[in-house]
């Protein structure tokens, strides 16, 4: 056979980067480690070091391409006709969906309810440090990852369905099989709560729950009516919202029934999708489908939220991880392109923009991940709760409303490589806007926060009182704090100017948390360009005197 070569005839392939693959996503993120180490996910390190290595192999980052260009498809029917509402993925999605299952995050922080043991130090900590990993390399399947987490907690408050439906949930073995649930290996869990007519006004949902016979909380109702937004389809069971008779409420929907025939979910259609390709979003009707009642009647927003508050975490270290991954996109460009006679990495213009997006990542990550171990600890302290209720909604708003921009300048600092399809960045850009519509809208969070402080006075004070004790520390923080409180005297327009305080509140918040835990250098940098105002509202217009090379030495992925 004739030797083939790779050459062009017309010219070598020079001054162009090596793909950014087979880097260990986790070691070679110095923020990431020591956010992890702080929040006290320390014990982990092996298992996180482990799984960021596979993660980021050269296979595994194949794997979330394919996932992305062979998409989703419905059958609807069988080949003679009758109803089968199936969805076929193609076989790198169910890898990628093995991995995460197998990594746990689909439901580690809950293992200790199969032996009633203690809940392990840094649980939620270490579960979302794998997801921060993972949305690096594919997001999309991520979606029933986080909602079969954030299920439990909303199952436990019916004890029968718990039971059954749990232990299910805690295998590590994720099984795509298209059957009833008591068959298989492991289960997954999907949600409908949107409806046409309200988007998220979810009680004006109009689809009604009839009881099959008496009712009441884990009992049996008819389900009748549509969802806008069904998040994964085929998942086991889902989370919905219907009208019973008492009112809103929350049920269970298995996918199957119990004697093995297939539950009356009819999906009408796929959602075609800005970004998320590789998960498959649907619209659905209900037929008289059978569901399960959790708790009471009419307490269904209250039931359901305990869930939405879990995703919210996600969406926020999500959103932190996607900033993360095109920071280390273009941090690896720039280091191996040379343009003007030196790499792009050293020509000042170049670092301001590079060094601004760092901080960016830093503060981020930061703010989500004091979140999560809020939620490690929030059971066993009333501040750590507070925290949790109230900054959540913060961490959420600001880390979902960066990201897009965020993407969009990572993007631009690998030029036309960025903006071709052969690359990762356009799918990180598409990706970026769903974690700010996804669980709550930025007004949702800001009305959520508003809420948290109305209903518990006492809650607010004590994550002011945490951002009290690193004042002194740095001059801009210590003003941006007196303004923060300020903030809070004017109630009756409060609601008016939310969205300022939100933004403020998470600046403080990723500002307290650097402070305490993060070189000074980034710390100090931080709060000089986001407190102090002195950056520019677009990346690349800190100050001649900040640490530049120090701050990106940090941020640089090492390979």
């Amino acid at each position: 056979m004739p030797q083939l070569t790779t050459d062009f005839d017309t010219h070598e392939v020079i001054n162009q980067p090596p793909v950014f693959e087979d880097a260990n996503l986790f070691e070679s993120d110095l923020c990431l480690k020591e956010t992890v180490a702080r929040e006290g996910g320390g014990d982990a390190f092996a298992q996180l070091s482990q799984y960021g290595r596979r993660i980021g192999s050269a296979e595994v980052i194949d794997l979330g391409r394919q996932a992305n260009t062979y998409l989703p498809v419905l059958k609807s029917f069988d080949q003679f006709g009758h109803r089968a509402d199936v969805v076929e993925f193609h076989p790198a999605y169910h890898e990628l969906m093995a991995l995460s299952v197998t990594q746990g995050i689909h439901s580690s922080p809950w293992e200790h309810f199969a032996d009633g043991g203690t809940a392990a130090s840094g649980r939620n900590v270490t579960r979302l440090a794998g997801l921060y990993m993972a949305v690096q390399v594919e997001a999309g399947h991520m979606c029933p990852i986080t909602m079969t987490n954030a299920a439990v907690p909303a199952l436990q408050v019916q004890p029968n369905l718990a039971a059954t439906w749990v232990p299910r949930i805690l295998s590590r073995t994720y099984d795509p099989a298209f059957k009833r649930a008591s068959e298989k290996a492991g289960v997954t869990i999907g949600m409908g709560m949107t409806e046409k007519q309200g988007g998220t006004d979810v009680r004006a949902n109009m689809t009604t729950a009839e009881p099959a016979q008496g009712g009441g909380a884990g009992e049996e109702y008819l389900i009748t009516g549509h969802k806008w937004f069904f998040s994964a389809p085929m998942c086991d069971a889902f989370l919905i919202l219907a009208q019973a008779p008492g009112g809103l409420s929350c049920f269970l929907m298995p996918r199957f029934l119990p004697d093995g025939t297939v539950n009356a979910i009819r999906i009408q259609r796929l959602k075609e999708k800005v970004g998320n390709k590789s998960n498959a979003s649907s619209e659905v009707e209900f037929q008289r489908a059978h569901a399960w009642l959790i708790g009471e009647e009419g307490r269904g927003v209250r039931n359901i939220i305990e869930m939405a508050t879990y995703t919210r975490v996600d969406c926020a270290v999500s959103s932190s991880g996607l900033m993360r991954q095109g920071l280390a996109q273009a941090l690896h460009h720039c280091s191996h392109r040379r343009v003007f006679q030196k790499h792009l990495i050293d020509q000042p213009l170049m670092q301001n923009v590079l060094a601004d997006m760092a901080l960016e990542v830093e503060g981020s990550t930061a703010l989500a991940f004091r979140v999560a171990r809020a939620f490690d600890e929030a059971d066993a302290s009333l501040s750590e709760a507070a925290y949790r209720r109230i900054m959540n909604p913060v961490s959420k708003y600001w880390a979902c409303k960066r990201a897009p921009g965020f993407t969009y300048e990572a993007m631009e600092c690998l030029g036309g490589n960025g903006y071709v399809e052969e690359g990762v960045m356009g799918r990180l850009y598409r990706e970026a806007p769903v974690n700010a519509i996804w669980e709550g809208s930025g007004n949702v969070m800001c009305l959520d926060l508003l809420r948290a402080v109305g209903g518990d006075p006492d809650g607010i004070e004590a994550v002011l009182s945490e951002f009290e004790t690193v004042r002194g520390r740095q001059r801009d923080y210590d003003k941006a704090l007196d303004q923060l409180k300020d903030r809070f005297t004017e109630v009756g327009s409060l609601e008016l100017r939310a969205r300022r305080v939100v933004e403020e509140m998470a600046k403080i918040g990723a500002a307290a948390v650097l402070l305490n835990g993060a070189p000074t250098a980034v710390a100090d940098s931080y709060c000089r360009t986001r407190l102090g105002g002195e950056a520019s509202a677009l990346y690349g217009g800190l100050p001649a005197d900040l640490p530049f090379k120090e701050i990106l030495d940090r941020a640089r992925p090492a390979l």
